[in-house]
């Protein structure tokens, strides 16, 4: 048996079971692409700017809290001054709800509940389905489709120089059989070399051992990032966020005052120290809250809009407000780095196509509209040559 037969064999038998799932990757893929554009279009998202203060991340921790009572906050997304802050509440397979609030006079704009919102649901299915399980068919599934590319690129190889030209063009004019066939195979070429790219970073996030094979392949032991998150004190609990929130009372004339140093909250701290940094530095900052008492509140400070890798990972001592020196888990964008690091950092930029800017999503959309279609395309060429193998043996009886 050819190689070319052997291929054909592995292209089919493995295609078959995974049309589906790869169709749905792609079509939910492709939507993604634009999600900055779509985000734009839910009106809760935009505030008209003040020439006041942001309020504080406790104020904003609160009001948050009174909308969304018995349920734990997550994160808190400070965007750009005409945007409205996001306060996310998530706990996996419990809820995952997000509060919108108007940063300049506390505003519930918008309760919002993610497992009903279209850009959540879609990469949800984009990452699990939305079934049990889910996350394990996505992942295996993408193993497989890198192998149907690699079979599919073998197939695609012409038998000799007169044939090389059919690998690359489409005849529209052809009969609606040869046509299929030409989008399947031609078209199924030229995005491969985007769709093996896309496969590898989503493996990046579905597998860790993959992940960690691949930093230790690039370097990693050389990197300066510590792995893991460092620790707040927890021999000053008394003084936790939630002591601070429970018993403090704002006062009733401004939300934004500044507050006597005795008073002000760790998170507070945090806020006067990464504020004046916010649109001079960066252009959002992000709260992430520790899940365990002895964890450390990371900001995600991100200098573009359009891509996360330049982003610097810094954390502070929940207690205290500190800042913890140090680079971990992702560390600072001008933190010594090595290979492995800027994989690290930009793989989910590579995936979404954000590093190439606006081009890239383009053409990432394009590539996978094209990866959906080829389940369909594929499934009809096999369908046509079953029904006319039937045909024939009935003929022949």
């Amino acid at each position: 048996m050819t190689l070319k037969k052997i291929a054909g064999k592995i292209h089919l038998w493995l295609g078959l079971p995974t049309g589906l799932v790869v169709f749905i990757i792609g079509i939910t893929g492709a939507i993604y692409c634009f999600a900055p554009e779509l985000q734009q279009l839910q009106s809760y998202r935009s505030v008209n700017p003040e020439n006041t203060e942001f309020l504080f991340p406790s104020k904003i921790k609160k009001i948050a809290e009174e909308s969304l009572s018995e349920k734990t906050i997550s994160r808190i997304y400070y965007d750009e001054p005409d945007k409205s802050v996001m306060v996310l509440f998530l706990k996996k397979d419990e809820y995952n709800y997000s509060v919108f609030i108007n940063p300049y006079n506390g505003d519930v704009l918008k309760v919002r509940n993610n497992d009903h919102d279209f850009l959540s649901v879609v990469l949800q299915i984009h990452r699990t389905l939305k079934i049990p399980y889910g996350h394990e068919i996505i992942s295996w599934s993408t193993v497989i489709f890198l192998v149907l590319i690699v079979t599919g690129i073998i197939l695609w190889l012409p038998k000799n120089k007169r044939t090389v030209k059919q690998g690359f063009v489409i005849r529209w004019k052809a009969s609606p059989k040869r046509f299929n066939y030409d989008l399947h195979k031609v078209l199924g070429f030229y995005i491969s070399w985007i769709a093996i790219f896309a496969a590898v970073t989503g493996l990046m996030f579905s597998f860790e051992k993959f992940a960690g094979f691949v930093y230790d392949l690039t370097g990693a032991k050389y990197s300066v990032i510590q792995k893991k998150p460092p620790f707040s004190d927890t021999t000053k609990q008394s003084t936790s966020i939630i002591s601070f929130i429970s018993g403090f009372q704002f006062p009733k004339d401004s939300l934004t005052e500044s507050k006597p140093n005795s008073f002000i909250q760790p998170i507070d701290k945090i806020w006067q120290t990464v504020r004046p940094q916010l649109y001079s530095d960066y252009a959002s900052l992000m709260f992430v809250f520790p899940a365990v008492p002895n964890g450390a509140i990371l900001i995600r400070a991100n200098p573009e809009k359009q891509t996360l890798y330049k982003s610097d990972f810094r954390y502070f001592d929940q207690y205290s407000g500190k800042e913890i020196d140090g680079a971990y888990v992702w560390g600072r964008y001008k933190d010594p780095r090595i290979l492995a690091d800027n994989i690290r950092r930009m793989n989910y930029d590579f995936h979404t196509g954000a590093f190439f800017g606006l081009p890239g999503r383009v053409a990432l959309f394009f590539a996978a509209l094209v990866v959906a279609s080829l389940p369909v395309t594929g499934f009809y060429f096999w369908w046509g040559r079953r029904w006319k193998s039937r045909k024939g043996q009935r003929h022949s009886i």
